[in-house]
């Protein structure tokens, strides 16, 4: 698989704090590796629109679809809770 990031992304990257960006990139990495990793938590956020959810850690969240072999990351977030 291969991974692409839309411009949202990447201005909320830029707005997230060191240590999330730092946790975005090992997530990523495993992503890459497995969509099942059990530290992803990885789901269906939206069946309709086919987004996926995963996590960075405890409070932050990534949001991607599946496009063929690309994963394509449309944000990450503050998670909603």
């Amino acid at each position: 698989m291969k991974r692409q990031v839309t411009e949202r992304f990447r201005k909320s990257f830029r707005s997230a704090p060191p240590a999330v960006r730092k946790a975005f990139n090992k997530q990523a990495k495993l992503l890459l590796e497995n969509l099942n990793h059990p530290s992803l938590h990885a789901k269906k956020y939206d069946e309709l629109g086919d987004l996926w959810q995963a996590r960075v850690n405890r409070d932050w969240r990534f949001y991607f679809l599946i496009a063929g072999d690309t994963y394509l990351i449309t944000d990450i977030i503050p998670h909603p809770k």
